[in-house]
């Protein structure tokens, strides 16, 4: 059984199969543009992360009613609780939706529905972070805000994703304001294609409480000195960063520097069906790429619950699985 760990940075649109894609297609009287789930899993290469929502963005377009979310959470879970997931915090975006005339409401319903039903079906606890895209204005994400008001029994958090080259954190300041008025959690992408200043401004302006990749954090010594002293966890994607081309490949990848440096890194999928390999996965990848130990994988086991907005009770229990944890 793989060590009990925390997900802290998947977005559920990018949990989307091309099984399901084509079922969902099917349902909904969609005709996608690739003949098969083959030649869809062929166009999964990409030059860098606008090439990758290039596509994201095309298939979600099969994601039409509440069922039709409800599926692709249930599915995500299943896959999460063989890969020894106990907690998930997940992304979605609904700016995506409603500009394609699907109401915030028939999103959040379909995403409630399945995680309430999986935390009883395997026991993985589950929390929703709402994400505003950074390459739309931000009153947009403001009207987002405001439609999600109603229904933050819902929700945990707010963060900031999407393309972001050119997209600073600091645009996105009075709905951050505003959504930690609301009581809600902050966490913010930075520091993955974007510069490390994108990461500071996200600490700075956006009082984000996590950062979301934050790998270009290594270009600047006082802040990774800083991340180290507060430690503000880095919920890092590598299987992502190789795909999208952030890090040429899996050994080059700055894992092990970051850990070494004293940070709060975790391991996480981003989007899994894009690039290859759920959670566990990519733990499995970096250990052999980068000479993980198990007492590595540990470390980062224990991190992903330290990092999560779980209560302090649940996250000591859950830390206890992960020191009682047996490798095979």
């Amino acid at each position: 059984m793989p060590i009990p760990k925390a997900e802290l940075h998947v977005h559920i649109e990018g949990t989307l199969e091309p099984e399901l894609a084509f079922e969902l297609a099917r349902r909904n009287g969609i005709t996608l543009k690739h003949p098969g789930v083959e030649e869809l899993r062929e166009a999964y290469s990409f030059d860098d992360l606008q090439s990758f929502l290039d596509l994201y963005y095309e298939l979600m377009d099969v994601l039409r009613t509440e069922d039709d979310f409800r599926d692709l959470a249930a599915a995500y879970l299943d896959r999460a609780a063989a890969q020894g997931v106990r907690h998930a915090e997940i992304f979605f975006d609904p700016q995506a939706h409603t500009a394609r005339g699907v109401p915030f409401e028939t999103v959040l319903n379909g995403l409630t529905s399945a995680l309430t039903q999986g935390e009883a079906r395997h026991g993985v606890s589950t929390a929703l972070i709402l994400c505003f895209l950074r390459d739309r204005p931000a009153d947009d994400a403001m009207a987002t805000l405001d439609a999600a008001r109603p229904h933050l029994e819902h929700i945990t958090g707010v963060g900031l994703d999407s393309a972001e080259v050119g997209h600073p954190p600091g645009k996105f300041a009075e709905v951050f304001e505003a959504a930690g008025r609301l009581g809600l959690r902050r966490v913010a992408h930075a520091g993955e294609e974007g510069p490390a200043e994108y990461v500071r401004e996200a600490l700075e302006v956006l009082g984000a409480e996590r950062i979301d990749h934050g790998i270009r954090s290594l270009d600047d010594p006082e802040l990774v000195e800083h991340l180290a002293r507060t430690r503000v966890p880095l919920t890092v994607c590598p299987f992502s960063n190789v795909r999208l081309r952030a890090v040429d490949t899996l050994a080059d990848h700055p894992l092990r520097t970051l850990m070494d440096a004293g940070l709060l890194v975790t391991v996480n999928s981003d989007d899994p069906s894009y690039f290859g390999g759920h959670v566990h996965d990519n733990y499995l990848g970096v250990q052999e790429h980068l000479g993980l130990s198990d007492e590595d994988l540990r470390t980062l086991a224990r991190n992903s619950f330290t990092a999560s907005f779980l209560s302090p009770e649940r996250r000591a229990e859950l830390i206890s699985e992960v020191e009682d944890h047996r490798f095979g």
